[in-house]
C-alpha cells in the first residue's frame, strides 16, 4: 500500500504499508478472506505512517490471460450540429466497448487514442467542439472475470472502494521506463513471488504480455528441498546469501544450514547455494524468452528492465543478459523508504492515477459501468459500434513445435531487415 500526494511539480510518497501476501497463489487471489486480512494490515500501517484514513484505492490487476484489442465506437450527437459535452464522450466510449465480449471476460481498462468529429481526426479531447457525428478509436484490455471479481471482493471486504483498476504492466511502465524506452520500446519483466510477467511496451502502450507461473517462492522451495531445510530457513538463505551468478560465487565461503532431523547444522558453499538459485531463474527466463522471440520484442532498443522482489537477487542482471542476449538493467524506486524493487508496482499505481487526464478519468468511469447505464433504449439506436479484430489469443507452443523451432537455425537479420520485422509485427496491433 503506497500513499502519495500529487502536485504539478512531483509526486511525494507520504506513507507505505507492507505486509506478507496471504490467500494468493501464482499471482491470483484464491482465498478472499485471507487476502482481505493482509490488505487490512497493510492499510493500517500506511494509515499510521501517512496520518490519514484510507477509503479509496487504485488497484493493480495481474496480466494473467490478458487480451489486448482495438476498438472503435460512433454516435450521432444530434440531427444538427451541437456542442459536444462530457455525456457524449461517455456514450461514444461505451459504444466502443459494446462488442462480442465473452461472458467469462471483463474489461479492465479502456485507453482512448483519438476522437473524430464529423471526419476531423486526431482529436484528443472533443468536449466543447461542434459536430453531428462523434467517433473514438482506442484500446481495451480484458481479463478473466474470476481474477477481477476476486480482487474486487477482497478489497471490498477490507473496507475499501476501488476508484481505478490498472493492468499491472501499465502501472509499472509509468515508473520503470524512461521516456526513450517507453517510446521506442522495451520489455519489463516483473518477478514476483508467485509468477513472473514479461510485458512489451512500445509507443507508451502495452502491446504484449506473457506470464510464467513461477517466481521467488519456487526458488525458496528449491532451496528447501535440496538442502532439506524449512521454508523459513530457505527464505533467509536466499535473502542474505543468495546470488544468481554461480560463476562468480565464492567457493571458499561456507554457510551454516539447519537440516530437518539433524541436531547439528551442515555447511555448504556459497557456490552450491547459487547453483540452486541460478537453475530455477534460468528456467524462468528461458520460458519467457520464447514468446518474446516470436514477437520480435528482444529487438527493441530499450532491452529488458527487471523489477519485482526477485529482481533484488544479486547477479540476476548477468544471468538475464546470458539468457536473453540483450542489455538488461534493474529498476529500484529512488524514494526514501522504498528502495527495493518490490515497491515498484505500488509506486507505479499512484503515479498512473496522478497522471490521468480528464479523458482518462472519464474512460475509467465508463469501464466501471457509469456510462453504460446511461445508454437507455432511446439512445441505443444511435450507437454504431465498430470493433476491429485483434491478433489471435496467445497459446503456448506444443513440444513438437518448440523442438522444431530450436533445431532450425535462423539466419541473423541485417539491421534494415530487423527494423522491417519490428514494424510489420507492431502493425498487427495498432496503426
Amino acid at each position: 500500500m503506497v500513499v502519495a500526494e500529487a502536485s504539478d511539480e512531483a509526486l511525494s510518497v507520504v506513507g507505505v504499508g507492507s505486509e506478507r501476501s496471504e490467500g494468493v497463489s501464482r499471482g491470483v487471489i484464491v482465498d478472499i478472506d485471507k487476502a482481505a486480512g493482509a490488505i487490512k494490515r497493510a492499510v493500517k500501517k500506511a494509515e499510521t505512517q501517512a496520518n490519514i484514513t484510507i477509503k479509496e484505492v487504485v488497484v493493480g490487476i495481474s496480466a494473467n490471460m490478458l487480451q489486448i484489442e482495438k476498438c472503435q465506437g460512433m454516435i450521432a450527437v444530434g440531427t444538427q450540429s451541437k456542442e459536444i459535452n462530457e455525456n457524449d464522450v461517455r456514450q461514444v466510449m461505451a459504444a466502443a466497448m459494446i462488442s462480442n465480449l465473452p461472458s467469462e471476460r471483463e474489461v479492465v481498462s479502456l485507453i482512448p487514442k483519438q476522437f473524430s468529429v464529423d471526419g476531423f481526426n486526431n482529436i484528443r479531447d472533443p468536449r466543447g467542439m461542434i459536430g453531428v457525428r462523434l467517433e473514438m478509436k482506442g484500446i481495451i484490455y480484458t481479463a478473466p472475470k474470476t481474477i477481477v471479481h476476486n480482487t474486487k471482493k477482497a478489497i471490498q471486504k477490507a473496507g475499501l472502494q476501488i476508484v481505478h483498476k490498472v493492468i499491472t504492466p501499465m502501472a509499472l511502465s509509468q515508473v520503470s521506463l524512461n521516456e526513450g524506452e517507453g517510446d521506442f520500446g522495451a520489455v519489463i519483466i516483473d518477478m514476483g513471488a508467485g509468477q513472473s510477467t514479461a510485458s512489451v511496451v512500445h509507443d507508451h502502450n502495452l502491446k504484449l504480455s506473457t506470464v510464467d507461473f513461477e517466481g521467488g517462492d519456487y526458488v525458496t522451495h528449491d532451496i528447501s528441498v535440496v538442502l532439506n531445510t524449512t521454508i523459513e530457513n530457505a527464505a533467509q538463505l536466499k535473502i542474505y546469501y543468495g546470488t544468481a551468478d554461480s560463476a562468480n560465487a565464492d567457493t571458499d565461503d561456507t554457510i551454516s544450514v539447519d537440516v530437518v532431523g539433524q541436531s547439528e547444522p551442515e555447511t555448504i558453499s556459497e557456490e552450491y547455494l547459487s547453483e540452486i538459485i541460478e537453475a530455477r531463474l534460468q528456467q524462468i527466463f528461458t520460458r519467457l524468452k520464447g514468446p518474446l522471440d516470436d514477437a520480435g520484442a528482444l529487438s527493441l532498443p530499450g532491452g529488458i528492465v527487471l523489477t519485482g522482489g526477485v529482481a533484488a537477487t544479486s547477479g540476476i542482471e548477468e544471468l538475464a543478459k546470458q539468457v536473453f542476449g540483450v542489455k538488461v538493467r534493474s529498476y529500484v524506486p529512488a524514494q526514501m523508504g522504498m528502495r527495493y524493487p518490490s515497491y515498484a508496482l505500488g509506486l507505479g499505481l499512484v503515479t498512473y492515477a496522478s497522471n490521468l487526464n480528464d479523458i482518462g478519468i472519464i474512460a475509467d468511469n465508463v469501464v466501471n459501468g457509469a456510462a453504460i447505464n446511461q445508454l437507455d433504449s432511446a439512445s441505443r439506436p444511435n450507437v454504431q459500434p465498430k470493433v476491429y479484430p485483434e491478433q489471435e489469443p496467445e497459446t503456448e507452443p506444443s513440444p513438437k513445435q518448440s523442438s522444431k523451432q530450436q533445431s532450425s537455425p535462423k539466419k541473423k537479420p541485417q539491421k534494415g531487415e530487423k527494423m522491417d520485422k519490428i514494424k510489420n509485427f507492431w502493425s498487427k496491433f495498432f496503426d
